[in-house]
């Protein structure tokens, strides 16, 4: 058997053990949970992102409406979340394609910036639609006492880790499978030179719209996902472009963007530093947390833009010269 392969399959043994080794219920549960989750999030804007090197700043749109979606379905027609979650991701896939009809021939900041307009248009309509959505109030998922996997409702979260640890194995199945495929090798022609990806026969355009209409569509199950772990979220939790957009770009950017390891390895160090300076320095002073944290992301990405899978190889490399 392939070296790689065992170490794979035994990093996936380690990462299921993981929740029994910690309170059922407790914080740290919570953060693994969310990583697995944040990880697969980052997954999903990296075949549009990595892959055509489109840079999304709106897709908290397609999360939001994954999780809006799936929780309007459970409580006005009583929809079990595992056909809202086939539902939040035809809503946000329908949402990639709009998007992308107007937007995909336009390039680096001008797409970055028409994304970001389009994050933000979805979470005032959010605010401002409170007959469906709640408005800033907010709405609650349903609480069934006994819903169990029928209504993917538990009593522990460890069912909820290994459902986004699930979540993020399928999406990186997707994405090595697109990275692979034609998609994937247009898609890389069009991130390097878009002319000369039109002159080989490439319809760009198609191809961007239908990397991001995937890449929309995993986000919104993300977001079903999110809301059915949470219980409750609100137009600027879920729309949220620092903690959603910005956040998962920054996971792909600091683990390697365009890779398949890279979101796994940017959740894995982001997320954790980030709960421990906010445990460790937010009570030093108002916003310290949040400048320790931004100083160490510029650190890294000076010393290696290409993330932290691309400073591993370099630093093996140079051990074994």
């Amino acid at each position: 058997m392939n070296r790689t392969l065992v170490y794979l399959v035994l990093a996936l043994v380690g990462v299921c053990i993981l929740p029994w080794l910690v309170s059922e219920n407790g914080y740290v549960l919570r953060v693994m949970t969310l990583l697995m989750l944040f990880a697969a999030m980052a997954q999903s804007w990296n075949i549009v992102g990595g892959l055509a090197n489109q840079i999304s700043l709106g897709h908290a749109a397609f999360f939001g409406l994954g999780a809006y979606t799936s929780t309007i379905l459970l409580i006005r027609v009583g929809l079990s979340p595992w056909l809202g979650l086939m539902a939040g991701m035809a809503v946000a896939a329908a949402a990639g394609a709009l998007l992308s009809l107007p937007t995909m021939r336009l390039k680096g900041h001008y797409f970055a910036l028409a994304t970001l307009a389009f994050g933000e248009v979805m979470r005032t309509m959010g605010n401002s639609w409170s007959s469906v959505t709640g408005g800033p109030a907010g709405i609650s998922v349903p609480l069934v006492p006994d819903g169990g996997w029928a209504l993917m409702q538990f009593n522990s979260s460890r069912p909820y880790f290994y459902i986004m640890l699930a979540a993020l194995l399928v999406i990186t199945g997707i994405y090595w499978k697109i990275s692979t495929s034609r998609l994937g090798y247009e898609l890389r022609a069009v991130k390097a030179n878009v002319d000369s990806a039109e002159v080989i026969g490439i319809h760009t355009a198609r191809t961007k719209m239908l990397a991001a209409t995937i890449s929309a569509g995993l986000m919104g199950a993300c977001g079903v996902l999110y809301a059915q772990f949470n219980f409750f979220f609100d137009p600027d939790s879920v729309f949220s472009l620092v903690s959603v957009s910005v956040r998962i770009a920054l996971i792909c950017i600091i683990g390697g963007i365009g890779t398949v390891a890279g979101p796994i390895i940017g959740a894995c160090f982001l997320l954790p530093l980030e709960e421990l300076f906010n445990a460790t320095l937010s009570s030093a002073g108002a916003g310290l947390s949040q400048l320790a944290f931004g100083l160490i992301l510029i650190l890294i990405i000076l010393i290696e833009p290409r993330g932290l899978q691309a400073l591993y190889q370099r630093l093996v490399l140079r051990r074994s010269v």
